[in-house]
């Protein structure tokens, strides 16, 4: 369906942090549609700074479902915020009980939602939840009936203030004058998704011998792995978790020749940079649709397993106890596909 003429929208996006940087494509088309329209998001705080740097965001509203807005009385209470606010339309692509409660409290008569959301009744425009797309394509679907099928033209779009550029700039100018960055962000909230320790010292310190500069970049969770990543490496590599806003590190990888990641969210922080991203993944596959999609980009994983995929995040360790998934996929197939990458690009 076409979301036009609607003065006030709102879209729930309370997912996780990738899913949340793939939604940014859906609400540079609603602004497309609606040149005129207020688009406000409610997100949990973890997402905030990402729809804050969206050109197409008026308001974001926090929704804290983890400790203010935990249990009944605190979401009935937001939702009545939100009827408060009067919007013309809700959309909802988080497929979840909680967003789809939100939606029914807020008693806001016009919303979309997924036909797989739970308790989809709620929703007055039920749209089909395609398995064989991309995100994006499946948030676009959402709100337009185009086929966007070249969705490499449909990149998350963030701003870049000069605080955030002054901060990276500042911090790379300190540690190194090379221009031969490759970016490795080795963590993930999830175990099995993992590419193995030992496995990415031996990518570094292969990129190393060709003097690439390492630049191990995640959160807070990641400063302990990455530091012991960084003491194996045989030369230039530091440590740069937790340095970094999320924002920052988009306009970090922008200085990056290539990032080379888990099936995790500095995937999509490489799209919003729209830089060479090489996606490693171990439990879960690229047909689930969170590949890279800017066509600079590739993905990689061991040869066919029956074990594979073992669920869609994956878990804190291998339900079979081997994790081939990971570990039979060596570190010279990544580099070797790393160089391809690099030298078609």
């Amino acid at each position: 369906m076409e979301v036009l003429d609607k003065k006030k929208i709102l879209v729930i996006q309370t997912a996780f942090l990738g899913d949340a940087v793939l939604t940014l494509p859906m609400l540079e088309i609603l602004s497309r549609q609606n040149p005129d329209a207020i688009i406000d998001v409610v997100t949990i705080p973890q997402n905030v700074e990402i729809f804050l740097a969206s050109p197409f965001v008026h308001e974001v509203l926090v929704y804290d479902k983890r400790r203010i807005h935990k249990g009944w009385k605190a979401l009935l209470n937001f939702s009545s915020e939100l009827s408060h606010r009067q919007y013309d339309i809700i959309i909802a692509p988080h497929r979840s009980l909680r967003t789809s409660l939100l939606v029914l409290f807020s008693r806001i008569e016009n919303s979309v939602g997924y036909d797989k959301a739970v308790l989809n009744l709620v929703y007055k425009n039920i749209v089909p939840y395609r398995y064989n797309m991309h995100e994006v394509s499946r948030n676009v679907s959402l709100v337009s009936q185009g086929e966007y099928k070249n969705i490499s033209t449909l990149l998350p779009k963030v701003k870049y203030s000069a605080e955030v550029m002054q901060n990276v700039d500042a911090i790379i100018s300190q540690i190194s004058a090379s221009e031969k960055l490759i970016a490795i962000a080795p963590g993930s909230v999830w175990e099995t998704k993992r590419y193995p320790k030992e496995y990415f010292v031996e990518v570094c310190n292969g990129l190393a011998q060709k003097n690439y500069v390492i630049l191990l970049i995640g959160s807070k969770n990641e400063v302990e792995l990455n530091e012991k990543i960084k003491s194996q490496v045989k030369g230039e590599c530091y440590n740069l978790a937790s340095k970094f806003s999320l924002v920052e590190t988009m306009y970090l990888l922008t200085k990056c020749l290539l990032l080379v990641t888990n099936d995790s969210a500095p995937t999509h922080f490489g799209m919003a940079a729209n830089i060479p991203v090489l996606t490693i993944y171990c439990s879960t596959v690229p047909a689930f649709g969170f590949y890279p999609y800017n066509g600079k980009s590739e993905s990689i994983e061991a040869a066919a397993l029956p074990c594979k995929p073992c669920g869609i995040h994956g878990y804190k360790t291998c339900p079979l106890r081997h994790f081939d998934c990971g570990k039979k996929l060596f570190p010279e197939e990544v580099l070797k596909k790393i160089d391809s990458i690099l030298q078609r690009n």
